[in-house]
């Protein structure tokens, strides 16, 4: 087998950010004096954890519970089950179906490094459009990045293995709103050190995308990982 041909930059990097982080326009961390209205505000949002926590929706708990620790501190999410909402499957699974087409236009059978860089994705709350109520509340959206080996073999098929980070600057944006709810006041509970924005962190590794049925299994039409074999 002749060897494989070099590459300056990983299969799939191309459009991909090198920074996961988003700034925001907000204030910094309690640069602004607290209000009676600020201190009410943050006392409601203090009774929200436990009850999201009791409807199920325990990942939006988590991050408002964080928020209002005002520790600063990154915060881990689970990445295995953030890959399995189909929104976010769905975009990942495009990106692996480009490493897989670049791989076989290299027409040569190899090894290759491959890297989607940090992409954006956006969860809505409707699972029948692919999101989930849950992690809308808790992320409203995401960076990822899956990076990992693409391997042509002789006959032609074609396995990548990879690893699943995702990243999130979570605040709440000054200006912004939702479903007529602005966000400013609960921006201010950060501007006014009643609350702390973080960084949302978490990563999952071992994952293969293969086109052989007994590698992978099929979902929705899309290929789903399945953990590598160990040992």
């Amino acid at each position: 087998m002749g060897t494989a041909p070099t590459r300056e930059e990983p299969l799939g990097r191309s459009g991909g950010r090198a920074e996961p982080a988003i700034p925001n326009d907000n204030a910094a961390h309690a640069s602004l004096p607290a209000r009676p209205r600020d201190r009410v505000l943050r006392a409601a949002c203090v009774a929200v954890p436990p009850l999201w926590t009791a409807l199920g929706v325990r990942h939006a708990a988590g991050t408002l519970r964080h928020y209002l620790r005002g520790t600063g501190r990154p915060y881990r999410v689970d990445a295995r089950a953030l890959l399995a909402v189909p929104a976010v499957r769905e975009d990942v699974d495009r990106r692996l179906a480009e490493w897989r087409e670049a791989a076989r236009a290299l027409g040569e059978p190899g090894a290759y490094a491959a890297d989607s860089g940090w992409r954006g994705v956006l969860i809505t709350r409707r699972a029948r459009e692919g999101g989930s109520a849950d992690w809308w509340l808790a992320l409203r959206g995401a960076q990822y990045r899956i990076s990992g080996t693409v391997r042509v073999h002789e006959d032609g098929s074609v396995v990548s293995d990879y690893r699943f980070q995702v990243h999130k600057s979570w605040n709440f944006d000054r200006g912004e709103s939702e479903f007529g709810v602005p966000f400013t006041p609960f921006a201010r509970l950060h501007e006014t050190g009643l609350a702390r924005e973080f960084t949302v962190v978490g990563e999952v590794d071992g994952l293969v995308d293969a086109e052989d049925p007994r590698e992978s299994r099929p979902h929705g039409g899309l290929l789903v990982d399945t953990p590598a074999s160990e040992g």
